[in-house]
C-alpha cells in the first residue's frame, strides 16, 4: 500500500519546537511527510531542522517565485492525503473559521479536499474564550477534526487546557484507519443524526477508566474497565455542547477530539485532579473504576519471591465522587456502580448514602459491562428511574446524557423556585 502523504503545518506558538518530533513520529508510521511553515513559526523552530527530518524543501511563503510559477499552493493541496496543523494557534483558527488565504498554509486548506485536523496549543485562558470556541465549533461543524488540546503545565507557568496532545497522538491519528481519505471526506455525510445541543455552554467534568494502586514499581492492584463507557459519554457530552474535561486513567483508547484530557494513575491523584480542575463545572459524571482500597505501603523495590505466603496490608482509597458530592454549591453528580448481584439495591443505596443527584448501575461479570462495545443500564435518581436496553455504548452514551442534561435542568429549576421570595399571603 502507498504510504499516506501527510502535509504538516507548522504555526506560530511555542508548541512549534515539538514540531521535528511530529514529523518524525509521523515518518516511523510509514507516512510520507512535507512541512508548511507561517512566518512566524520561524521564530520557534528552523525550516532547517524541519527540511532534515522529512526530506523536503519547507515551503513557508505564498509569494516563492520558482515554486507559484507552477502553482505551488495547489499541488501541495492535490499532493496531500490529509492535512495536519500542530500547533494550530488561536489565530490560524479564526483564519480558518472564517475562510481567510492571506498566507500559504490558509490558501492552501482552501484549496485542498483532503481532511483537516487541527491540534490547537494556546494559553488556556485563549483556548476556554468565547472567540475560540465559537470558531472551533464552526470548524467542527465543516467536518474539521480537533484533537485536544490538553490539560496540564505550560510554558507561562499556568496550569490548564490548552496543551497541544503529544505527537504520538498526532501521529496515530493522522495515519489510523478512523482518518478518512479525501475522497471520502467529499462523499455527501452518513453520519447518524446531530446530537441536541442539550448542554450548551455548560462545562462538564467526567471520569473514565480504572486506577492503578502500586504494590512495588512493578505490580499495582486495578479492575477489569476499559474507560470506553466514560470516553463514550465524554464524546457525546462535546456533541451536546458542552466543554469537556476527561480525567483518565491507563487505558488504551484514544481520546475523543475536542476535550480536555488529564491524566491520572492512582484513585489518590483523581482525587487530586478532581478538585484541582473542579471550579466552575457544571455536570460531574464519575464513569471512573476507582480502586475501593490501596497498599498500605509501597515498596520502593520490587518485591522478591522469598516465601510461600505474603501479607498485603491495603488502607481506604479516597472516595471522590462522595467529595465531590457533599460540596456546598457543587456540581450535579452522577455516579456509576457496577455490581455483579443485586444491582438495583446496591445502587439505590450508594446514590442515598453518597448524596448523589443520579446513579447509573449496571451488572458486570465474564460475560457482560467490562471490555464490550455494548452494554445496558438502570438510572436512578430521588424519585425516579429509567432503564437503557443493551445497545452499543456510543449510542447508550447520547441516550444517558440527553437524561442527565434533563435531570440537571430539573433540578436547576427546582432550585430556583425554592429560592422565589413569597409574593403574597394566602387568599
Amino acid at each position: 500500500m502507498a504510504a499516506r502523504k501527510i502535509l504538516l503545518g507548522v504555526c506560530g506558538g511555542i508548541a512549534a519546537y515539538k514540531a521535528p518530533e511530529v514529523v518524525r513520529r509521523l515518518r516511523e508510521r510509514g507516512a510520507d511527510v512535507q512541512v508548511v511553515m507561517t512566518r512566524s513559526a520561524g521564530e520557534f523552530v528552523t525550516a532547517t531542522a524541519l527540511q532534515a527530518v522529512s526530506g523536503y524543501p519547507v515551503r513557508s511563503s505564498l509569494w516563492d517565485t520558482d515554486a507559484e510559477a507552477a502553482m505551488g499552493h495547489i499541488e501541495l493541496a492535490r499532493w496531500a492525503d490529509a492535512i495536519v496543523i500542530a500547533p494550530a494557534t488561536a489565530d490560524i483558527l479564526a483564519r480558518l473559521a472564517h475562510g481567510a488565504a492571506s498566507d500559504l498554509l490558509t490558501t492552501l486548506c482552501l484549496a485542498a479536499r483532503a481532511p483537516l485536523v487541527l491540534a490547537p496549543a494556546m494559553n488556556h485562558v485563549m483556548w476556554l474564550s468565547e472567540a475560540v470556541q465559537a470558531n472551533c465549533k464552526t470548524l467542527a461543524e465543516r467536518g474539521v477534526r480537533i484533537l485536544g488540546p490538553d490539560t496540564g503545565d505550560m510554558a507561562c507557568g499556568e496550569t490548564g487546557p490548552g496543551r497541544m496532545v503529544e505527537p504520538d497522538a498526532i501521529a496515530e491519528a493522522m495515519t489510523g484507519d478512523a482518518l478518512p481519505s479525501a475522497s471520502a471526506s467529499a462523499a455527501p455525510s452518513t453520519k447518524a443524526p446531530a446530537m441536541p445541543r442539550v448542554m450548551n455552554g455548560m462545562t462538564v467534568m467526567i471520569t473514565a477508566g480504572p486506577t492503578r494502586e502500586a504494590i512495588d514499581p512493578v505490580r499495582y492492584i486495578t479492575n477489569r474497565s476499559s474507560g470506553k463507557m466514560g470516553y463514550a459519554l465524554a464524546a457525546a457530552a462535546r456533541d451536546a455542547g458542552a466543554r469537556v474535561i476527561l480525567l483518565s486513567g491507563p487505558v488504551s483508547i484514544t481520546p475523543p477530539d475536542g476535550v480536555s484530557v488529564v491524566r491520572v494513575e492512582s484513585a489518590e491523584q483523581l482525587f487530586a485532579a478532581t478538585h484541582k480542575h473542579l471550579d466552575g463545572v457544571d455536570i460531574f459524571i464519575g464513569a471512573a473504576a476507582v480502586s475501593d482500597y490501596r497498599p498500605q505501603k509501597t515498596a520502593e523495590q520490587k518485591i522478591k519471591k522469598s516465601s510461600a505466603e505474603m501479607n498485603l496490608g491495603l488502607v481506604r482509597s479516597p472516595d471522590t465522587l462522595a467529595s465531590v458530592a457533599k460540596l456546598e454549591n457543587g456540581p450535579f453528580t452522577v455516579g456509576f456502580a457496577a455490581e455483579t448481584d443485586r444491582v438495583r439495591d446496591y445502587a439505590r443505596g450508594k446514590l442515598l448514602n453518597k448524596k448523589l443527584d443520579m446513579i447509573v448501575a449496571n451488572k458486570v461479570g465474564s460475560d457482560c459491562g467490562f471490555d464490550c462495545d455494548d452494554n445496558s443500564v438502570d438510572v436512578y435518581w430521588q424519585d425516579g428511574e429509567k432503564s437503557f436496553p443493551k445497545a452499543a455504548k456510543s449510542d447508550l452514551a447520547r441516550d444517558l446524557v440527553r437524561l442527565i442534561a434533563d435531570r440537571y435542568d430539573a433540578a436547576l429549576h427546582t432550585d430556583t423556585l425554592t429560592e422565589l421570595p413569597t409574593l403574597g399571603g394566602r387568599d
